[in-house]
């Protein structure tokens, strides 16, 4: 059994399936493996594990990252329902710096997504009683965490459609513009 790694046009960022061996009981799968990932340079102790429950349909969550040297690299998935899961590449040093990608991620498909360090993340819920599931490398530091705007027209995501429901503090993050000075900020 082997997972299958598609890198994404974001270098370091990959569209990871499960290859399914699959009976009249269901199918049986590996969704992590520190030597497969390993092989893809993917460097990924998980620390923490987090969930996400979100019962109605256009939640919006993100666009949010940790500063170093608390940055985390993350292994999503959508456990119940379908999100539209985005991710912002932050690195200023990267050929595709202030781009970004959003994947369809659902329950059925067991896709997952892996998201790496100095990457803004977010994502909208396409259903009602979306669950997301992420393994993080990092444990959450409060003083480090920001995000940037999920509408900024500087990046210009595309999302499916206009989000209904957004915190106040996800609403509130800056524009890209803004960032290299947050970043310059002790943490």
């Amino acid at each position: 059994m082997i997972m299958i790694f598609t890198e994404t046009e974001l270098p370091g960022a990959f569209i990871i399936d499960v290859d399914r061996m699959a009976d009249e009981r269901g199918f049986f799968a590996r969704s992590w493996c520190e030597d497969e990932f390993a092989a893809h340079g993917i460097l990924m102790p998980p620390l923490q594990a987090n969930v996400s429950s979100n019962p109605r349909r256009g939640t919006l969550r993100g666009m949010h990252y940790q500063l170093p040297p608390h940055e985390e690299t993350k292994l999503v998935r959508c456990t119940r329902g379908a999100i539209h899961d985005v991710i912002v590449d932050l690195r200023e040093e990267s050929p595709t710096y202030g781009q970004w990608l959003g994947v369809e991620l659902t329950a059925d498909s067991f896709r997952m997504l892996f998201v790496p360090a100095r990457f803004a993340h977010g994502f909208l819920t396409l259903t009602d009683n979306a669950d997301v599931c992420y393994q993080v490398s990092a444990k959450y530091a409060p003083g480090a965490e920001r995000g940037l705007r999920w509408n900024d027209p500087a990046i210009g995501i595309r999302w499916p459609f206009e989000p209904t429901l957004i915190s106040d503090k996800d609403r509130r993050h800056p524009d890209f513009q803004l960032l290299v000075s947050q970043e310059n900020e002790p943490v």
